[in-house]
């Protein structure tokens, strides 16, 4: 016994160590962020310096030894207000034309075409290199909101960990004893409860009669020995309990469970669907549903949607936060160029444990919550991912009980309806219809949209889900 008590308090320390590590990496690479800490102007124009070179070059091409018009000689002042004119003239009309000279110029200059050709190249290739070094200012400043997420997703983590938990010590003989009466041997294990209650469980288990077990008949003794709550085996984890010890991770399931339906038509004369959804468990004990409409239609504003999806999934399902994957699956589109095919993204997380309904919106259509007081909506954002650096996701939260539904829609179906107030439509038609099977919702909804055209104008994808309090 004091072998196990001392294999406890040893894994039990590794976690503390752990998380501090996190946080110290967290810390590493906030420090690396501030290091630049001359974040890129958004106003960035042409400046004083860029048009003094622009009318040197031009005054040495064209100009020669004539002092006639002193035009470069006066704007080399500080104070000169007619290279500021110059400046904002070419930033509005792309070129300098004659009647943005001086008139000492257009009177006095036998060369003005010359002149005005070649100061509106230099001012071209001013404004050139100032858009490429905006460029390479923008790519810098995403990669440091990368680690300032980064560090943010550290410190979350962090805190989880030693927010965590362990009551091992109350549970340890309980498995054990139901384990070894089902001839299977535990090692060493490993009992955390998180802030939210969901617990997980680590067991270095092997079977002693020579038989093999599946991990999901162990997750069922698992449940029985804590109080009887269910338990399902952690993705990364092995199937079969051998003659072998192998640790296996197991997850405990939340107190809700849900069920989905979707319904989705393509544009008219299109055979792929600009949109993609998802709908799974990516996240132990968490439901993500989501919605990815690209810009367009066809098989390019697919490959689009599937793209913000397969990322958003990956990031979620490695610890990421919504606001987190949001934000830097937006930086890999900036970064990438996909600013010509931007996408949409409405997700929705749903925490199985205590019914908590998180959303995140770029750019996508409201959300609809049905419960037992009406129809609730969760308005949408309205910038596409892929655009704007700073665009900053819309989360929106509530509570969810049982037999609620949650209607997600993408922009087609709300096109397609009637009326100024489109949003507004679709709530009196949910407020009016009964509550089905999420797939029969679904489809009550795509086939209402449809029927107000002869076939659909752009793609249209109806997510409907329900949640139910376990028995």
């Amino acid at each position: 016994m004091l072998k196990r008590r001392c294999v406890h308090k040893d894994m039990a320390d590794v976690n503390i160590y752990t998380a501090r590590r996190l946080n110290d990496m967290a810390g590493s690479l906030e420090e690396l962020a501030k290091s630049f800490a001359d974040e890129i102007n958004d106003g960035q124009k042409l400046t004083r310096e860029d048009g003094v070179a622009a009318m040197q070059t031009a005054a040495a091409v064209v100009c020669g030894s004539c002092n006639k018009c002193n035009i470069y000689s006066d704007s080399e002042k500080e104070d000169s207000y007619y290279l500021y004119y110059l400046l904002r003239a070419f930033e509005q009309k792309g070129m300098v034309e004659h009647g943005d000279m001086p008139r000492l110029f257009q009177e006095m200059c036998k060369k003005k075409n010359d002149y005005l050709g070649q100061l509106n190249r230099n001012l071209g290739k001013a404004t050139m290199n100032l858009s490429w070094k905006n460029r390479f200012l923008e790519s810098r400043d995403a990669v440091v909101v990368q680690f300032r997420e980064l560090a943010m997703i550290l410190e979350e983590f962090s805190h989880q960990m030693e927010e965590a938990v362990d009551i091992t010590s109350t549970r340890a003989d309980g498995i054990r004893r139901i384990f070894r009466r089902h001839h299977m041997a535990v090692e060493n294990l490993l009992v955390l409860e998180y802030e939210n209650k969901r617990r997980e469980a680590y067991l270095t288990v092997k079977t002693t009669n020579g038989r093999c077990l599946t991990s999901k008949e162990a997750a069922g003794l698992l449940g029985q020995a804590m109080g009887g709550t269910e338990w399902d085996v952690a993705k990364d984890s092995k199937n079969i309990i051998t003659r072998q010890f192998a640790t296996v991770r197991f997850i405990e399931e939340g107190s809700y469970r849900m069920l989905y339906g979707v319904a989705r038509a393509s544009k008219r004369g299109e055979i792929v669907s600009g949109d993609n959804y998802t709908y799974g468990e990516h996240v132990p004990g968490q439901v993500l549903m989501s919605i990815s409409d690209g810009m367009g239609s066809g098989r390019t504003a697919s490959g689009e949607s599937q793209r913000v999806i397969e990322l958003t999934e990956q990031l979620l399902g490695t610890g990421f936060s919504c606001r987190s994957a949001l934000k830097l699956v937006n930086t890999v589109l900036l970064l990438s160029g996909s600013e010509q095919h931007p996408a949409t993204l409405d997700l929705c997380l749903v925490d199985l444990h205590t019914g908590v309904l998180e959303a995140m919106k770029l750019g996508a259509s409201a959300t609809y919550v049905m419960c037992e007081s009406g129809v609730e909506i969760l308005e949408a954002g309205d910038v596409p991912m892929g655009v704007l650096n700073t665009v900053e996701p819309l989360l929106l939260s509530r509570k969810l009980w049982d037999d609620d539904r949650i209607i997600m829609v993408s922009d087609g179906v709300l096109d397609a309806l009637p009326g100024e107030d489109k949003e507004l439509v679709l709530k009196e038609y949910l407020d009016s219809m009964p509550r089905k099977t999420p797939q029969d919702m679904a489809e009550r909804i795509l086939r209402f949209a449809c029927s107000f055209s002869n076939a659909a104008r752009d793609d249209m994808t109806v997510l409907a889900a329900g949640i139910w309090k376990r028995k």
